[in-house]
């Protein structure tokens, strides 16, 4: 429980200091540190991703750096589409799911495994340089932003996380939005559909709420301590540190669930 609690800090220490990238890590340490099974800890990962983002929201907020009609387009199509996915689509998976080869696995390892390879991607998008994405469309493509809000909700139902490596390059590349904007107006996306989401669990399972709100203070009180030290240290190389970071821990979870 201690170093759950310490991995709670880490992941609002990793948003504060680099504005994303943190709540990829909270399913692992719910699953793996502090024992919870994973449909309920991609419960849990909304409730803590949406409250700790909401954090850097208000921050943002107040400096005037989120695009909320940008935001909104976004918002709106990925609150539905993680509400629904957490409402519907995750109680209808079935208990036992055949993959490739034939192979039985449990739904609590599809989730395990679907969850490794969005790591896998959200680290490569950390090791890249995102500065390097062009703005390919002049005028806001509306329609776009919506169906990438769609997918990014879909994904989050699934499992938990923020998705901040797919809002942020869509932000750029569809709604012209510079890198600050960006990453400001993710999270306030992201603290939009991870509440939204988690209130579809809420009514379908048995919510900790002693546990879930101590565990999601621990990390607030890190993205304090991230935003406290980020205006001194410069984020880029810590981004790809933490890429790499994010790549071994998704290389664990399969070989730990395939041992399993």
């Amino acid at each position: 429980m201690i170093l759950g609690y310490l991995g709670a800090v880490l992941i609002g220490v990793v948003l504060g200091l680099i504005g994303g990238g943190g709540s990829i890590l909270t399913v692992p340490i719910l699953v793996y540190l502090i024992g919870i099974e994973p449909l309920l800890a991609t419960s849990y990962s909304l409730f803590v991703v949406g409250a700790t983002a909401g954090v850097g929201t208000l921050k943002n907020a107040f400096k005037g750096f989120i695009n909320f009609k940008v935001g909104g387009v976004f918002a709106i199509p990925s609150f539905i589409a993680v509400y629904i996915t957490r409402r519907y689509v995750i109680t209808a998976i079935p208990k036992t799911i055949m993959i490739l080869g034939g192979v039985n696995i449990s739904k609590d390892t599809f989730i395990m495994l679907l969850f490794a390879t969005l790591m896998a991607i959200a680290a490569y998008f950390m090791i890249v340089n995102r500065s390097n994405f062009q703005v390919k469309d002049k005028d806001l493509n509306y329609f776009k932003i919506s169906l990438d809000g769609l997918l990014v909700g879909f994904l989050t139902g699934l499992v938990g996380a923020g998705g901040g490596f797919l809002i942020i390059p869509a932000l750029v590349i569809l709604a012209n939005l510079d890198m600050k904007n960006a990453i400001a107006t993710s999270l306030f996306i992201i603290t939009v559909k991870s509440l939204f989401g988690f209130l579809g669990d809420v009514q379908s399972q048995v919510i900790d709420w002693s546990f879930l709100l101590t565990f999601t203070l621990f990390a607030v009180s890190g993205i304090f301590i991230g935003m406290f030290f980020g205006t001194s240290i410069d984020s880029k190389p810590l981004k790809k540190i933490f890429g790499w970071f994010v790549l071994t821990i998704s290389i664990f979870i399969i070989v730990v669930e395939f041992l399993n």
